[in-house]
């Protein structure tokens, strides 16, 4: 009896073990198939709150895991991609898009052999592996996941024989009424929260009601806890985030638990509401009514809760308020650790964005050089100082940013494009770490020279100096603009031809010096004047390393 008992549970496990691992793979293949697509859906959000509903739904929906969604959103807020109210929305969405899988599960997982589909699936996944130069071969995870899903919910649904004595407890809990709702309520969600996985939840309260273990109002008690345990994924990669991010995942528990409650206090109009919906009783197509049940619950919450976005935004700021009172001198990456389980792409996103963050600050610091070189020579010494702050904090994120996308690179979820974009990326970082030294070295030279009244501001020679900084800047803009939006061959050719002119820019005003030179010039002042000249130069080489890191292929 104990033997026959412990080999049971043994076999729910590995059932579900199994179940989970498919979704995962599943989830793991669509993303590396359609990464970008799906950043583009998320990044690209405006304010329109039935828009960024519609987006959350579809990308659950395609990536079969609201989870794998709300942790992309919490990142996104984390590093400032979207708002607060757009990500409310989205979560929305999330919440409506989790329901497919119900749907998947009760039209197929029930009505055929999942053995028999299950083995054909995984023979055409494998075989897709191979088809690289099609680029369908990431593809092939989501036939493989598809199929491991089959023959987990196939097990998982043979496990779920449950014995005599076993089926009359949980019928107790049926007749304890309310107080046994509430307890099928928490099984739900402390369940879902132990596995991650919602749809997975809901896979094994369809296997139990598929074969009488339990009753429609408590499947519809544990269907309505996972929506709370769901949330587990966003509450943890909100540790250590931003307080928007913190604010993103405090709303999803929110909303999850208040609509949960409100279905609960009208629990039996909605129980009715689903019967009216589902032709036959719950006893002939129970699987179909869950289902339905799912997708009504969150269809119903989103609908009452979705003209109220700016106003539950608000009361988030109120209750969940920053304590932090001044700006931290020290770069923190506004990113998530890397899941395995997110788009791989979605990281470059983040990356390209903080990378842009990075990039507008140097280019402050080269204004700073030219307000250094016109300003108050009194106000010189605060402008070094400004940008000795600036190179460091550069410095911070550019350790930051490339320690971060090595980690991602690892992710097994990355695949070839992704690491290349990685590399690219990490190029780009060090590249303006470069220009930002050079920055820094050129302010402490300016300095130098003004305070030494080498430097006559206003003079012929300034100018031309000036003009040359700002060929460099103009450059350096451009290559900021390609670091946002890519760069063409047009492009990369163009930028060669500058980095050529800023080139011979160099030479000439370098000849201009030694002309002076050999006129009696002062030689100190010259060859400080041809020390700036090389720098700016050199500062141009960095700003076409960038353009040559973007172009690599």
């Amino acid at each position: 009896m104990v033997l026959n008992f412990i080999g049971q549970i043994l076999s729910f496990a590995g059932a579900l073990c199994l179940l989970l691992f498919g979704m995962d793979m599943l989830s793991n293949g669509i993303q590396k198939g359609a990464g970008s697509s799906l950043r583009s859906l998320l990044g690209k959000i405006t304010g329109n709150r039935f828009s960024a509903v519609l987006t959350g739904l579809a990308v659950t929906a395609i990536i079969q895991s609201s989870g794998a969604t709300t942790v992309m959103v919490v990142s996104f807020v984390n590093a400032e991609i979207l708002s607060l109210t757009q990500a409310i929305g989205i979560i929305f969405g999330a919440n409506i898009g989790t329901t497919v899988t119900a749907w998947i599960v009760s039209f197929f997982g029930f009505s055929f052999s999942m053995e028999a589909a299950a083995i054909p699936l995984f023979g055409l996944g494998f075989i897709l592996q191979y088809f690289k130069k099609l680029k369908i071969h990431n593809f092939a995870y989501c036939f493989m996941g598809f199929a491991i899903l089959f023959m987990g919910l196939g097990l998982l649904k043979d496990s779920m024989q449950l014995p005599p004595p076993a089926i009359n407890f949980i019928q107790k809990l049926t007749d304890l009424g309310f107080a046994g709702l509430l307890l099928g309520v928490l099984i739900g969600a402390v369940f879902t929260a132990l596995i991650h996985s919602s749809s997975a939840m809901t896979a094994i309260v369809l296997a139990m009601a598929a074969n009488g273990s339990l009753s429609w109002k408590l499947s519809a008690a544990i269907v309505l806890g996972s929506n709370i345990g769901s949330t587990i994924d966003a509450v943890m990669s909100s540790f250590g985030a931003n307080i928007n991010a913190r604010r993103t995942a405090a709303v999803h528990v929110a909303f999850n638990v208040t609509g949960t409650l409100i279905a609960l206090l009208l629990f039996d109009p909605f129980l009715g509401f689903v019967d009216f919906l589902i032709p036959g009783t719950p006893a002939s197509n129970i699987t179909t009514h869950i289902a339905m049940l799912h997708t009504v619950f969150n269809l119903c919450a989103t609908l009452i809760f979705l003209p109220f976005v700016n106003q539950i935004a608000s009361l988030a700021q109120k209750f969940i308020k920053s304590s932090q009172k001044e700006e931290d001198l020290h770069y923190k990456l506004p990113v998530i650790l890397p899941k395995n389980h997110i788009s791989a792409d979605v990281y470059s996103f983040q990356m390209q964005k903080e990378i842009s963050k990075m990039s507008a600050r140097v280019l402050g610091m080269i204004d700073l050089i030219a307000q250094g070189v016109t300003g108050d020579p009194d106000e010189i010494e605060s402008y070094a100082e400004k940008i000795t702050a600036d190179e460091a904090y550069i410095d911070e994120m550019n350790e930051a940013i490339s320690h971060f996308l090595q980690i991602c690179s690892r992710q097994e979820n990355a695949n070839h494009n992704d690491r290349q974009n990685y590399s690219r990326l990490i190029h780009v970082a060090q590249s303006i770490e470069d220009l930002s030294d050079e920055c820094c070295s050129m302010m402490h030279t300016v300095v130098k020279y003004i305070s030494e009244k080498k430097i006559i501001q206003g003079s012929g020679r300034v100018r031309k100096l000036l003009s040359y900084l700002d060929q460099v800047r103009i450059f350096y803009e451009q290559a900021c603009t390609f670091i946002a939006l890519g760069i063409s061959d047009d492009e990369r050719n163009m930028s060669a031809e500058i980095e050529d002119k800023i080139d011979r820019t160099k030479k000439e005003l370098q000849k201009s010096s030694r002309k002076r030179i050999e006129a009696g010039g002062d030689v100190k002042t010259e060859l400080q004047y041809m020390d700036i000249v090389r720098k700016i130069e050199r500062a141009g080489d960095c700003v076409y390393a960038i353009v040559q890191a973007l172009s690599s292929k």
